[in-house]
């Protein structure tokens, strides 16, 4: 009796103990949130930013603020977000050229693994395009005439290193062909030349693609992941029979080391944003497509399109 006595006693102690202890308390912030977005206000990445910032301020009780960081195709920006202390307040718009691509390429100061998806936003379909009556007017086309002559066809990309020239990289390594790459400053110059006749072919947005199909300037061959909404009746690349799944995401990603309760923290507030009325209506005034994907997936998408782009480079 005396021995159970002491035990329970024992107990007693420590569950007071244990309620003298106050549960930790949830991460909260206290000072703004940098959203960094690698290039100038005004275009894609800009605007997702901009997106989820508008939406999202309601359901924080701190400001939200984007600031851009433009330079070296996102790079810099990278760098900073990458190298920035893993406290929550520091978050990039990631997913894109400057997260799987240009790493792949080019020697940078930072590696995708330095990152901690948040969330996923939007998902930007690609679609390959060539100049209406070129000939050219399925992919089996140009792949046939690659390898007739190979290095002959031309296509333009928005940059060196950026997503859409990786594109036609992994293309040309699952088809076993060889084209030129011809980089311009954009994806509007890329256009531009197309239409002029300067390149055989190059990547647009589906919406553009519907645009410039509908006016009779291009044929739309095949998207580079899966079918996109705007074009139901243009098949993916692997549909047609290539192993090629790219497209050009953007989302939202912390420092590696940041907490899993800060993580969890920012990913339940921006998921709400993104279900909310306010998210919808902005994002349909911008023609932003929601691409909805949890942290953990959404560093899954960005791997396996990284790991893409390095095996058509070879490295």
């Amino acid at each position: 009796m005396r021995i159970k006595t002491m035990i329970m006693a024992a107990s007693a102690a420590v569950m007071a103990v244990a309620l003298a202890v106050p549960a930790q308390a949830e991460w909260t912030p206290e000072r703004p949130i940098q959203i960094v977005v690698g290039f100038a206000p005004g275009g894609g990445t800009d605007a997702t930013a901009r997106l989820i910032a508008s939406a999202a301020q309601e359901f924080f009780p701190v400001p939200l603020v984007v600031v851009n960081r433009p330079g070296a195709s996102g790079t810099l920006a990278a760098e900073l977000v990458a190298n920035a202390e893993p406290d929550g307040y520091t978050l990039l718009v990631a997913g894109g050229s400057e997260s799987t691509s240009v790493p792949n390429h080019l020697k940078t100061n930072y590696k995708l693994d330095q990152f901690r998806g948040v969330i996923r936003v939007n998902r930007e379909h690609m679609v390959i395009v060539t100049k209406k009556g070129s000939g050219l007017d399925s992919i089996d086309k140009v792949v046939e005439q690659a390898k007739i002559a190979p290095g002959t066809l031309t296509y333009g990309s928005s940059g060196p290193a950026s997503i859409l020239h990786s594109s036609f990289l992994v293309l040309e390594k699952d088809a076993g062909i060889k084209m030129t790459h011809v980089p311009y400053k954009g994806g509007a110059p890329a256009l531009a030349a197309l239409l002029g006749g300067h390149v055989d072919m190059t990547i647009l947005t589906p919406a553009d693609a519907q645009t410039q199909s509908e006016a009779g300037n291009v044929n739309a061959l095949a998207t580079t992941s899966d079918r996109a909404a705007q074009l139901p009746d243009v098949k993916s690349l692997s549909e047609l029979g290539y192993n090629v799944n790219l497209e050009n995401m953007k989302g939202l990603v912390a420092p590696a080391a940041t907490p899993d309760e800060v993580v969890a923290y920012l990913h339940e507030r921006f998921k709400k944003a993104m279900e909310s009325e306010t998210f919808a209506s902005l994002a349909g005034r911008a023609k932003i497509v929601p691409g909805y994907l949890n942290g953990a997936d959404f560093e899954k998408a960005m791997q396996s399109m990284s790991a893409s782009i390095a095996a058509a480079l070879g490295s």
